[in-house]
């Protein structure tokens, strides 16, 4: 599809929800009981974290809240939860930004930090061309928590991820177009040429204010 690709994060982006607080509130509603499993979980795994030095941004962000919940189910519940709940939540804008890109011929990435089972459902709904979530290369059984061994596009993570997709598939990424909404994506964004920031926060404001970034506001109706 030629040497340019369209690279997008997800929440806070090209859509206006959190992916992944939707996942985790709708399974606590049907599974009330793993509520003090997954706190307990979480936090444990949060202060361990922090004590060994880990960013608090990190820390906050384990999977904890998924203890014990088996792929198979998280799969289903994400299929369920992007087309009925979380494609709605997604701006006009973003369908024609992501149309635009097509009809000059890019390929269009979604690399998120969101749990994999819930960032390929959008991936799907939303007609990618490749998806990039967090999760194991294998998903059976149930989740520990933990994200050992699991690829993570978080903050710098996404930056291999992105020159990774970009070599495999014959992509100059100074052609390349990045999206994100948080300054935990202008790591992958300034590897490519043409960076938007999307509903920018505080540090991410400045960041496109100093590099020239384009700065963009899309939110569901």
């Amino acid at each position: 599809m030629g040497e340019v690709a369209a690279y997008f994060d997800l929440d806070g982006t090209l859509l206006d929800a959190s992916s992944e607080k939707t996942l985790t509130g709708t399974l606590l509603r049907r599974r009330p009981w793993r509520l003090p499993v997954g706190l307990t979980s979480w936090t444990v795994r949060a202060l361990v974290n922090l004590l060994r030095g880990r960013a608090p941004y990190d820390a906050f962000r384990n999977r904890g809240h998924f203890t014990g919940a088996a792929w198979s189910t998280l799969e289903v519940l994400s299929e369920e939860l992007a087309e009925q709940v979380l494609m709605p939540r997604v701006p006009q804008e973003a369908l024609d930004r992501l149309a635009w890109h097509r009809d000059q011929g890019h390929r269009c990435i979604l690399v998120t930090a969101t749990v994999a089972p819930m960032a390929e459902a959008m991936g799907r709904q939303l007609g990618m061309d490749a998806t990039y979530g967090c999760g194991p290369a294998a998903r059976t059984g149930r989740l520990s928590g933990s994200e050992r061994g699991w690829s993570v596009p978080r903050r710098k993570g996404k930056v291999p991820v992105v020159m990774a997709d970009a070599e495999a598939n014959g992509h100059d990424l100074a052609q390349c177009w990045a999206y994100g909404n948080t300054h935990a994506d202008s790591w992958f964004m300034r590897e490519c040429g043409h960076a938007i920031a999307v509903n920018p926060e505080g540090a991410l404001v400045k960041e496109a204010e100093a590099r020239s970034w384009e700065q963009v506001h899309w939110r569901a109706a």
